[in-house]
């Protein structure tokens, strides 16, 4: 079946759905496999739950004669060639956003932002992969006015296959940091890989990024592109400073150098997030938000799922943060919580997954920075920490501390939790 043929299909279709769990009536249901499952086997039952029509690579799983089953030569492609073809359909315009640090709360604010004015479509949660950036765009209806489409990447060549499918006008990298270095080689890899969108939306005529330009690495990235930039210097399309952090952020910001000042206070927590807020302000400027719905929509936003979250319990102050991590926002939570203007600040800090042969000597950096720092309230958690050399307490894993805790609960602590979500320090947080 050829690709207009399978999006009349779609068409009719009241939604797409890759979990036979979950098949809402007259879904299209497309059956693809992962090392653990195959989702041809799960075909007949999609059609039982109220899926309209199934797609499958292996004839084996069809019914003979029974048109509500549609043979492919690969399910991913399909899926793929189908959000592009139903992307170039709709015609909205897209935002593309990656970057190691910061593009999911970047996305959410922008998100917050343009829905001031817009009807927008962006990225649930963190579908930011070769399955989730697909079945995100096939969600797009003619009544979006805009869509922001994040994603990811842990491998070369990640970024490149997502714009291909994505095929956005406009683009933004949050920044670029050493992340997933097991499957990237080296930083390089992440800042040529990264630079996959600045490399696309440089061949596509009439394309914007909008650029850190504070980020030097960013700035020799995006040569030959035109910028919209935001950052520190007065001259940039929205410049601005944070003016407190304790713990919440506020900052100041402004058009241009005559433009009127605004300072919004927001609810989330480090100074790291000044840049995400200034990109949310620069892209709602653009896109022309009035300024005092771009203020509001920050001082609305809630942060969830452990990024960035502030929680009170009945004995102490909470910074979870505790959803991922890499030396790069590491070091950067550490110092934060060091500038931030709290007393007895205790500090929970669990392994960087995916570093590869860079781990060791990331995790002494780490533990270099903490001695720096003075802090002497640590708990260290996993086995790259404990082969450092420091004089901080080591655990093996997330239970190890639950156990300490149950036995002595800290009181009165203002307490940063972080680690790669491997680690699972997220459940240590109904012990504190």
């Amino acid at each position: 079946m050829d690709i207009t043929a399978l999006y009349k299909i779609f068409l009719e279709c009241t939604s797409v759905t890759t979990d036979s769990r979950n098949c809402p009536e007259g879904s299209l249901f497309i059956a693809l496999k992962g090392d653990n499952f195959n989702g041809n086997a799960f075909a007949a039952k999609a059609l039982e739950s109220g899926s309209a029509y199934v797609i499958i690579d292996e004839a084996e799983y069809a019914l003979a004669g029974d048109s509500h089953y549609i043979l492919v030569n690969n399910c991913l492609h399909t899926l793929q060639e189908l959000a592009n073809y139903h992307r170039r359909q709709i015609g909205t315009r897209i935002i593309g956003i990656t970057g190691t640090n910061g593009k999911t709360t970047t996305k959410e604010l922008m998100a917050a932002v343009l829905s001031k004015k817009y009807n927008v479509l962006y990225t649930q949660g963190n579908l930011n992969n070769h399955i989730g950036v697909p079945l995100t765009l096939l969600r797009l209806r003619a009544e979006h006015d805009l869509g922001i489409i994040e994603m990811g990447a842990s491998h070369p060549g990640d970024i490149k296959e997502l714009v291909d499918i994505t095929e956005p006008e406009y683009g933004i990298i949050t920044n670029v940091g050493k992340a997933h270095l097991e499957g990237f080689g080296s930083f390089e890899g992440v800042i040529k890989t990264k630079g996959e969108l600045y490399d696309y939306l440089r061949e596509r005529k009439n394309s914007t990024i909008f650029i850190h330009h504070d980020n030097l690495y960013l700035r020799n990235m995006a040569r030959g592109l035109n910028l919209i930039s935001y950052g520190s210097a007065d001259e940039l399309y929205v410049n601005g400073h944070v003016t407190g952090n304790s713990p919440y952020l506020i900052f100041e910001w402004r058009a241009g150098k005559d433009g009127e000042s605004h300072e919004v206070k927001t609810q989330l927590i480090g100074e790291y997030n000044f840049a995400n807020a200034l990109a949310a302000v620069t892209i709602g400027h653009f896109f022309k938000v009035a300024s005092e719905k771009i203020d509001a929509a920050l001082r609305e936003y809630t942060p969830q799922n452990n990024r960035s979250q502030l929680k009170q319990t009945a004995d102490n102050t909470l910074i979870i943060d505790a959803y991922n991590a890499n030396p790069t926002s590491m070091q950067a939570s550490i110092s934060n919580f060091r500038n931030m203007e709290v007393e007895n600040k205790m500090l929970i800090l669990g392994d960087m997954r995916e570093l590869g042969k860079d781990g060791p000597k990331e995790h002494q950096k780490i533990a270099d920075f903490l001695a720096e720092c003075g802090f002497k309230d640590v708990m260290l958690v996993g086995e790259q920490f404990a082969a450092a050399k420091h004089n901080f307490p080591t655990y093996p894993d997330a239970p190890a501390v639950i156990e300490v805790l149950q036995k002595s609960k800290p009181h009165g602590k203002t307490i940063l939790i972080k680690g790669s979500n491997g680690i699972k320090l997220s459940t240590v947080i109904d012990y504190l």
